[in-house]
């Protein structure tokens, strides 16, 4: 697997990283996506309030939380 991960991974041609997470299709971010992912990284997706960290080798999802938008983002 790519990067020594156990979760697959990929990158589309717009530069965001998904990955198969428990038989799905999971967005994992574009410039939140670490690189190169290391055991222990954690990130949070801004446009889906996901969390991720990286355990074993393998991603795992570790919640969601709503991220209030920036005064420019609204």
């Amino acid at each position: 697997m790519a990067f020594f991960l156990t979760t697959k991974v990929w990158q589309t041609g717009a530069l965001e990283w998904w990955g198969m997470l428990d038989g799905e299709d999971v967005y994992l971010g574009s410039r939140e996506f670490p690189l190169p992912p290391e055991e222990g990284d954690e990130w949070h997706v801004r446009s889906t309030g996901d969390k991720f960290r990286i355990e074993k080798g393998e991603i795992i999802r570790t919640g969601n939380e709503t991220i209030v938008p920036m005064p420019w983002e609204a």
